[in-house]
């Protein structure tokens, strides 16, 4: 069939991957390199320079490209449509998506179980990115879905509030802090941290608490991702203030402690937001928008400051970037 062609080329394209194409479509590379010769030789032009290391769509590529991948998703949306109006159980399909790593991949996996669950002829493509290159996904379309943490305003992205984590006080469990359960805002005035680098949303976030409750710290080492940062904390090179679920592994075990910050003005409370976001002008799927309400409905009754004090977390490993 002339779309099946059509479609493993721009599976071949969106991955910039002969394999990874040919992977998606159950085929061998080989197959789908002959594929796109066929494509080729039918419309008397080249699609791809293959002359060039990595290869490159030519610009006659590049037209039909961005052509093919509406038609394609359109064919296969109204197919999934159609096969799930007599059962939404008979949902099939893929829906791409992409996460920062801290989101954590055992808390993803809960919810990647629960929606084979409840369609298992559809399935979640999960990739974990920077959050810079989560965004460039969306946007890209490579992903219909993305997880962020810290959300702003975008021209061509719809921004859904997804749920917040209470941020708390990492610490050596050999810190004074850490026999006390929880500490004052107050008493981390003149506390040596190990903080984000200071382009990061998250750093900004945590900067302007400190101002706003009149407190001063040192930052003796900075790090780009969280997983760095309680190593660091490990050592113990200074404290960190961090989202709690990303402790759950340390606390429990024992190598560090999460101490709650009491004393927080409730109008400038200390949490990371986390958002779904999405291109504004492209349709989802029904098997994203399926996910999309599974994401969505799971987390309406998470309060902001679950988990808080406890050490308990949805998150049992949880990866680096914040």
């Amino acid at each position: 069939m002339q779309l099946e062609s059509i479609k493993i080329f721009c599976d071949v394209v969106r991955w910039a991957s002969f394999s990874r194409g040919a992977a998606e479509n159950q085929i061998s590379q080989s197959s789908a390199s002959q594929v796109v010769h066929q494509l080729e030789l039918r419309l008397g032009v080249k699609l791809i320079d293959r002359s060039k290391r990595p290869w490159v769509l030519t610009p006659h590529g590049k037209v039909y490209y961005e052509g093919c991948k509406e038609l394609v998703g359109r064919y296969l949306e109204i197919e999934n449509r159609v096969k799930a109006l007599e059962d939404d159980h008979n949902l099939v399909g893929t829906v791409r998506l992409a996460s920062i790593y801290s989101i954590g991949l055992h808390h993803m996996s809960q919810y990647v179980r629960t929606f084979g669950d409840l369609y298992p002829g559809a399935n979640v493509q999960l990739e974990y990115l920077h959050p810079t290159r989560v965004v460039e996904s969306v946007l890209a379309e490579e992903v219909e879905l993305g997880l962020i943490s810290f959300p702003r305003k975008w021209t061509d992205l719809t921004v859904i509030p997804w749920r917040e984590e209470a941020m708390v006080l990492a610490v050596h469990p050999s810190h004074r802090f850490a026999r006390l359960g929880q500490v004052s805002v107050a008493d981390l005035d003149g506390e040596t941290f190990v903080g984000f680098d200071a382009d990061l949303a998250i750093r900004r976030a945590i900067d302007r608490f400190l101002r706003h409750h009149n407190v001063q710290v040192r930052v003796a080492v900075e790090f780009d991702n969280i997983e760095n940062i309680k190593r660091a904390v490990e050592m113990p090179a200074g404290v960190a203030i961090l989202p709690e679920p990303t402790l759950a592994r340390e606390v429990k075990a024992g190598s560090l402690s999460a101490v709650r910050i009491d004393g927080q003005d409730p109008s400038h409370r200390l949490t990371r937001p986390l958002a779904i976001i999405r291109r504004r002008s492209h349709q989802l799927s029904l098997t994203a928008s399926r996910f999309l309400k599974l994401l969505t409905a799971a987390e309406e009754n998470v309060p902001a400051t679950a988990g808080a004090g406890t050490g308990v977390s949805q998150a049992e490993h949880v990866d680096a970037k914040p």
